[in-house]
């Protein structure tokens, strides 16, 4: 079964576009931006090649691929295919600059 493995900086990048969701927006939003953010880890994970890759400088993120969420396509995910799925680097609001996120 394919899996998608969260890193330490997209559970923090989760949580606080969750929080700004939750506050901004409200709660039953927030709980769809998670609810979308699973199924598209779920996606990634069973079809790893479906993002673009990404433009970027250093080489511990080659192979980086960007993927939008849906129905929330203002938030990107960054992640690397892997044996058995994907590893979710990141997850970018569209506006943050990607590139100087992913040093």
């Amino acid at each position: 079964m394919a899996r998608a493995v969260q890193r330490a900086a997209a559970k923090r990048d989760f949580i606080i576009h969750y929080v700004y969701l939750a506050e901004n927006a409200g709660l039953d939003v927030a709980k769809r931006f998670r609810q979308a953010v699973e199924s598209a880890y779920a996606q990634l994970a069973e079809m790893p090649r479906m993002g673009a890759p990404a433009k970027v400088r250093q080489r511990k993120h080659t192979g980086v691929r960007i993927w939008r969420v849906r129905e929330f396509e203002e938030y990107l995910i960054a992640y690397k295919p892997r044996r058995g799925g994907v590893g979710i680097e990141r997850i970018i609001h569209a506006k943050q600059d990607y590139q100087r996120i992913l040093k």
